[in-house]
């Protein structure tokens, strides 16, 4: 789903999805929970998988079980995994604020897009369903089955597609692996404790950690 390219934006917004602006940490958590039990492994607090989470997924993965899956353990912990979530996402929803932050940053002239590792053929109904994807240029979702790679090769893809400078670019994500992204194309980042990492973790790459959106859109507003 997408936009015509974007032009004299001025500082460009790249969203995440998944425990940035959709609120989704505990179902995350209790679906790797559904997924862990199939092998017997003891359930993890949302505290306790915010300390273990990491990508490549299989490194997480590793933590939980002392070892690396096996590639027939990985297809069965990502199926289930999935399973999972498609039924506990239905209790989830934006993030406080969301609404607000995206429209205000649009209609104060602002362009944003998102993108996510979330796969592209659920993203998209449910961005749109939840009657806010008119306040991107463009939304990509995952185009294929999940590798539990990095975000760095999408981010290219994206910001090409859209026409916009990465220097201009601020990636507001929850996870490590969107500021590595961020820093791989050159582009900012300002990461949000609300999701998948501690914040003791996000913190170790230098870049800003904020606790809320609306934080994270003001350090934005600075770079603009």
């Amino acid at each position: 789903m997408g936009a015509d390219t974007v032009a004299d934006v001025g500082t460009h917004i790249v969203w995440d999805w998944n425990g940035t602006l959709f609120h989704d940490i505990d179902a995350v958590v209790a679906a790797s929970n559904a997924a862990f039990a199939e092998f017997g492994l003891a359930p993890l607090s949302v505290e306790r998988y915010r300390d273990l989470y990491c990508v490549p997924i299989q490194d997480f993965h590793r933590k939980v079980m002392g070892r690396h899956p096996t590639e027939e353990e990985w297809v069965r912990l990502n199926d289930a995994f999935e399973r999972a979530y498609a039924r506990e996402r239905a209790r989830c929803g934006l993030a406080e604020g969301v609404r607000e932050l995206l429209s205000g940053w649009r209609t104060g002239g602002g362009s944003q897009s998102l993108l996510s590792m979330y796969g592209h053929a659920e993203l998209v109904p449910l961005v749109t369903g939840l009657g806010i994807a008119a306040e991107f240029a463009r939304v990509d979702g995952r185009p294929e089955p999940s590798t539990g790679g990095s975000k760095t090769e999408y981010l290219v893809r994206h910001l090409d597609a859209l026409g916009v400078p990465a220097g201009s670019t601020v990636v507001i994500g929850d996870a490590l692996d969107d500021a590595v992204a961020a820093r791989a194309v050159g582009a900012r980042a300002v990461l949000y404790s609300g999701g998948s990492h501690s914040r003791a973790s996000l913190s170790t790459l230098g870049v800003p950690v904020v606790d809320s959106l609306s934080e994270a859109v003001a350090l934005a507003r600075v770079y603009a």
